[in-house]
């Protein structure tokens, strides 16, 4: 019960700090990891019994029909990279927090932010310009069609690079 209360609270905070211009707002994407917000950090989960951050990225991903590797390095070698200034909701965002490259991914959710399943906090949504992610930011990949991306965040896109 506790958890459950913690997640809707931390999903209405998600919410108002989101904002309804996000695209990524009363989605299929948000409504996906809305429900694995408060979720435990567990090595090796792809489940909402715990994720680890490439089995959480898995997890999202599979909700809406895409399959993805269980490991950060691998998803990071698939899709288009995309410039952070040009980043959309449902891209990969990806981090070197081992200092042997690629080591980290979460879902970019809109305004800046993206969810992740954190080792230390579970399943949270944080923010691209925290001090510890702009450090350790390596790049973004787009995996989702732009057929895709309409259907999952609800949002219809002029971008010529979303494929």
């Amino acid at each position: 019960m506790k958890k459950q209360l913690t997640a809707a609270a931390v999903s209405l905070a998600i919410l108002f700090s989101i904002g309804t211009g996000s695209a990524f707002a009363d989605s299929k994407l948000d409504g996906i990891i809305d429900k694995t917000i408060g979720t435990s950090y567990v090595s090796g989960g792809t489940s909402t019994s715990g994720f680890d951050c490439s089995g959480f990225t898995m997890y999202v991903f599979s909700k809406i029909g895409t399959k993805l590797p269980h490991q950060s390095g691998s998803q990071y070698k698939m899709g288009t990279a995309v410039a952070k200034d040009e980043l959309v909701a449902g891209d990969l965002v990806f981090f070197n927090t081992s200092g042997k490259g690629v080591s980290h991914v979460g879902v970019y959710v809109g305004d800046d932010k993206f969810a992740h399943a954190s080792s230390s906090k579970g399943v949270i949504i944080s923010s691209l310009s925290e001090k510890y992610y702009v450090k350790r930011y390596v790049g973004a990949k787009r995996i989702l069609s732009t057929d895709k991306f309409e259907d999952v965040t609800g949002e219809i896109t002029d971008h010529d690079d979303v494929e």
